[in-house]
């Protein structure tokens, strides 16, 4: 059994993971220890406490040993009444330790004091703790920097994350310093206050007063993130004391016996701010203050007076690229809207539209792709008699988002125009012409995800405005997939190292795989290149000037985006309808045969046959995902007649060395057996090429990746 002795042999080691120990082996043998053991414990922790040459792991480990202590001091011996007045004036004095963890294992110990002891020891300590905090909240970078070494090691921090030598030693350094870096001993301070409210709990209602909040509040509005984000935890630790309470007649006396109500509405304004952070960990900790701060009132007509603020900005944080922002914010959503959620947004939609918009316009493209989505939401999922009155607003919104630099901004406001159109189609008609080209250029972006989204768009369009916009498309896609043959190929940049690797094989397959391999090693490609955070310190480029920072589109990526466009197409019912039968093609002009599906998809599969460029394995895998999507849309029939023109790039791809291209038509395979029938399916592939039979047979006992 382990004694009292061995276990502060385990507070004082070296070692975290054995201080740890020790505390667990405390609270065990507390519990089963005489009141003389527990008492000379306590004194042994207060001598080593009180020694000046006890290291910092020796402090920490003793005031985590007391924190564990005290709930099981008995207060009717004096001797122990004395060890909490004693350990409470140590942990205090040890809250200006020079080591971090120290700090914060005495406002724990404090913490702890106020929840066995009741508001009395925060207001013996409550001068002290908060003249801390307030002596703290202005620093100088020169005032933290002691000697030489540290000051060197400061300016290369600044120059870090100032970026580009014409940016360092310049205010934008300086303020991300100041952003980033530790703050002295602001945040453990702060950590002890909200210990110690945490403590006392709803018996600390009495002290929240105005001067209380004018500190808390202008910790929310610090420059350093790390501050703001442990003042918010702080604001929580306060809106959770405040739960409403009981009058003797069981009804709620929120204005009255909950102080929190009462000051509600400046509550409610920094919180607000905290949710529209720009740093994720801030909206993190704001949205933990704000779930507490709206469960902490008893009923829903208490929440509305808080709504017209908050509640644009809950919703908006649903959609956060951060997951632990999202997930937290679509939990509380739930917790506090419930199934009324819709209803809720319909009635505070003019705040809801306005901050939407606003939010377009932040430095941080997270924060503007999200607000592409809940405009989004908003076409899909609130009443049209709701949101047509700002239908031009967030059209117009949603266009300048689509000159973003960002792409996933861009790929967002794309989704959300077709969206738009597919729900206020009358409403969208006049601004097709500025929406076309754009949804166009996405077709051919850079990025897969990007085309995919052009694509989704483009077929919203053709379901809602008919067959003259689905023959304009299905002209383009043809016109892009044809464009492939355009592709350069590289050839003047890496045909020397080809000629030295492989003389006399210069076939285009034989280039294509090399010159992919030169690529993925080329310096140039890849050095002295311009990088983006996927948080706030990406650089703060713009609106508006998509030219600058947007390649225009390689032929072989419009052709990928048109493979997309072809399978959104023919999904739709009317446009395989229009396809003309064997009876009637050969009296069909033109014009005609040249706009109908089945142009298209014969385009796609000649395109298969250029692969003299680097990315070709890129485009036969979108070919081979898309290919069981277009069969289903044109069903059996029709597409039996095609299927053969695109079965050497489906076994091309199968047998190549690039792993996903050839998962994608082992798939592909496996579904076009399963909609025509395996046996059909072999007989075809045996009709076209006997060579190929053995690979589709394998291909049945593979699994793909």
């Amino acid at each position: 059994m382990t004694t009292m002795e061995d276990v502060l042999f385990l507070l004082c080691s070296n070692l975290k993971l054995e201080r740890d120990v020790g505390v667990a082996e405390l609270l065990k043998a507390i519990t089963a220890c005489c009141d003389a053991d527990r008492l000379n414990f306590s004194s042994r922790l207060l001598q080593m406490l009180s020694n000046p040459e006890s290291t910092w792991e020796i402090k920490q480990g003793c005031l985590l040993g007391a924190k564990a202590l005290v709930p099981y001091l008995n207060f009717e011996n004096e001797r122990e009444v004395d060890f909490a007045q004693d350990i409470k004036t140590v942990a205090q004095t040890l809250l200006t330790d020079v080591e971090v963890r120290v700090r914060l294992a005495a406002g724990e110990v404090l913490g702890s004091l106020c929840a066995r002891l009741g508001p009395e020891i925060y207001c013996d300590c409550k001068d002290y703790v908060l003249n801390q905090i307030q002596i703290n909240l202005e620093r100088q970078v020169a005032e933290d920097v002691a000697s030489r070494q540290e000051q060197q090691e400061t300016e290369k921090l600044m120059e870090k994350l100032a970026g580009p030598p014409q940016r360092r030693n310049s205010a934008d350094s300086a303020k991300i310093f100041h952003d980033t870096a530790g703050w002295k001993n602001l945040e453990t301070s702060m950590k002890c206050l909200q210990a110690m409210i945490d403590g006392c709990g709803a018996n600390f209602q009495p002290f929240v007063d105005q001067e209380l909040l004018d500190l808390t509040f202008m910790i929310l509005t610090h420059t350093n993130r790390f501050v703001r984000e442990t003042g918010f935890y702080v604001c929580a630790s306060l809106v959770a004391c405040g739960n409403a309470a009981q009058d003797a007649e069981g009804r709620d006396s929120v204005s009255e016996v909950n102080p929190i109500f009462a000051f509600g509405h400046q509550f409610s304004q920094h919180l607000g701010k905290g949710l529209a952070d720009n740093w994720s960990q801030v909206r993190l900790s704001a949205s933990v203050a704000t779930r507490k701060f709206l469960l902490s009132l008893p009923n829903a007509q208490s929440r509305e007076h808080f709504y017209a603020v908050l509640l644009p900005r809950m919703c908006l944080n649903r959609y956060y690229v951060a997951e632990g922002v999202r997930i937290y914010s679509q939990e509380t959503w739930r917790q506090i809207a419930g199934a009324e959620g819709k209803e809720l947004v319909q009635k505070y939609i003019p705040y809801v539209v306005d901050y939407y918009i606003s939010a377009t316009e932040s430095d941080n493209h997270a924060v503007r792709e999200a607000a592409c989505a809940c405009i989004s939401e908003l076409g899909s999922k609130i009443r049209p008699e709701a949101v047509r009155p700002y239908v031009d607003r967030l059209l117009n919104t949603l266009l300048t988002c689509f000159r973003d630099y960002s792409w996933p901004v861009r790929d967002a406001a794309c989704l959300a125009c077709g969206n738009f159109i597919s729900c206020f189609p009358e409403e969208s008609r006049g601004l097709l012409p500025s929406l076309y080209p754009l949804f166009f250029r996405n077709l051919g972006d850079s990025i897969p995800s990007v085309r995919q989204g052009g694509a989704a768009a483009l077929g919203s369009c053709a379901k809602v405005y008919g067959k003259e916009a689905a023959t304009m498309m299905l002209d383009q896609a043809i016109q892009g997939l044809k464009d492939v043959q355009n592709q350069p190929s590289d050839t003047e940049k890496y045909a020397s190292d080809l000629s030295e690797r492989e003389p006399g094989r210069t076939s285009p397959l034989i280039f294509g795989v090399i010159t992919k391999r030169q690529r993925d090693n080329d310096l140039e490609l890849h050095t002295d290149q311009q990088m983006y955070s996927c948080g706030s310190l990406a650089p703060k480029l713009g609106r508006g000037c998509d030219h600058k920072f947007q390649k225009p589109p390689q032929p072989w990526e419009m052709a990928d985006g048109c493979v997309h466009l072809v399978a959104e197409l023919v999904q739709i019912p009317w446009v395989v309808s229009a396809m003309p039968t064997n009876a009637t093609a050969s009296a069909a002009s033109s014009e005609t045969r040249e706009s109908n599906i089945i142009s298209a998809i014969n385009a796609m599969s000649a395109a298969c046959h250029y692969k003299h460029y680097a990315y070709h394995l890129a485009f036969h895998e979108t070919v081979c995902k898309q290919l069981p999507v277009i069969a289903r849309g044109l069903g059996k029939k029709a597409f039996k007649a095609v299927v053969a023109d695109f079965f050497d790039a489906i076994f091309y791809s199968l047998e190549c060395e690039n792993a996903l291209t050839s998962s994608a038509a082992s798939q592909c395979l496996n579904q076009l057996g399963t909609f025509l029938g395996p046996s059909i399916l072999r007989a075809r592939v045996e009709q076209h090429n006997p060579n190929f039979v053995h690979h589709l047979d394998a291909n049945v006992f593979i699994a793909p990746l």
